[in-house]
């Protein structure tokens, strides 16, 4: 699931096993490697900086959601990123 992020200025973040995990479960690992660099960067920063448990399980489970829609990324309307 490697993907570049040799351009980024901001901290990159590991992939730890329990997104890869969740990802493969739901089928989307596609998705987030469709994804840019920087918001795949994103969603595993703001998931593992999470200090609580149930904070870093709601956030990973919006990520799963928003690759499963598409058109959405943090909450936010994505067009790149719409299915057909």
């Amino acid at each position: 699931m490697a993907s570049d992020t040799s351009r980024l200025k901001r901290p990159q973040y590991p992939m730890p096993d329990f997104v890869s995990q969740a990802l493969a479960a739901r089928g989307l690992e596609q998705a987030y490697r469709s994804r840019p660099a920087y918001q795949q960067n994103d969603y595993i920063g703001w998931i593992t900086r999470a200090k609580r448990q149930e904070t870093r399980d709601k956030r990973l489970a919006q990520m799963l959601d928003e690759l499963a829609a598409g058109g959405v990324y943090m909450n936010m309307k994505h067009a790149a990123s719409a299915k057909p």
